[in-house]
């Protein structure tokens, strides 16, 4: 997941990027057509340019549902490594729009309007779908972006990291190795001493409470929070 001055920042990239290509058009064009020609070609590209940036924001801003219990992710424990993620028809049937969104298409939630971003509770966050651990709230932080971020993942190898060109930058996407699922990105601009900020979506994972972790298949993890 990227922070807001990140997507910002990608936008204008790829709106600077158009502009330039206007103005070569446009210099081109001074040669080979009236000023009158000119004038409306060049207003119509950049309208065309606001609406596909207006477009972009009121995509990556799309409003989260709040987490909504199914009896079927309830059931979800550790024994992910037997998982089978689900079918397209079935995935649609059992995650809300906006949990399908940001795991099946990369989408991103709004800051501050996410079930997780202010979450103080011990415990654990595991894939929405298969249950992998993914994180602990012993590395949880307060980042500022409106985002529940880490420093660490609890599980690296439940955590699969690839390059995304999105938005005209390059960051690094975090999917879920079994259920892969997009979940978040990783930035390198996190807390002493490793500086990383493993930014996620609250759509992507669940959490399971310190109270609940042997309930659920996680008693491993208990002697995690003894030490706290």
């Amino acid at each position: 997941m990227v922070g807001y001055r990140y997507k910002v920042y990608g936008r204008l990239v790829d709106f600077a990027k158009d502009l330039i290509v206007i103005f070569d058009l446009v210099v081109v064009m001074k040669h080979r057509f009236s000023f009158r020609v000119r004038s409306l070609v060049l207003i119509m590209l950049v309208v065309l340019s606001m609406f596909v940036l207006v477009s972009c924001n009121q995509r990556a801003n799309v409003d989260i549902e709040l987490f909504t219990e199914f009896s079927d992710l309830e059931s979800v424990n550790s024994s992910y490594s037997d998982f089978e993620k689900p079918t397209e028809n079935e995935l649609r049937e059992m995650l809300s729009d906006s949990q399908y969104y940001i795991t099946q298409e990369a989408g991103t939630e709004r800051p501050f309007n996410n079930e997780y971003w202010d979450n103080h509770e011990d415990g654990i966050y595991v894939d929405l779908l298969s249950g992998e651990p993914l994180f602990s709230s012993l590395d949880k932080f307060d980042s500022g972006t409106g985002w529940p971020s880490f420093t660490k993942a609890l599980e690296p190898g439940n955590i699969v990291l690839l390059d995304d060109y999105s938005f005209g930058v390059i960051r690094t996407e975090v999917r879920s190795k079994h259920a892969d699922s997009h979940i978040g990105h990783l930035f390198n601009d996190g807390p002493a001493p490793d500086y990383l900020r493993y930014c996620m979506n609250s759509a992507g994972m669940q959490f399971v409470a310190l109270d609940d972790l042997e309930a659920r298949g996680y008693a491993e993890y208990l002697e995690l929070f003894e030490e706290k």
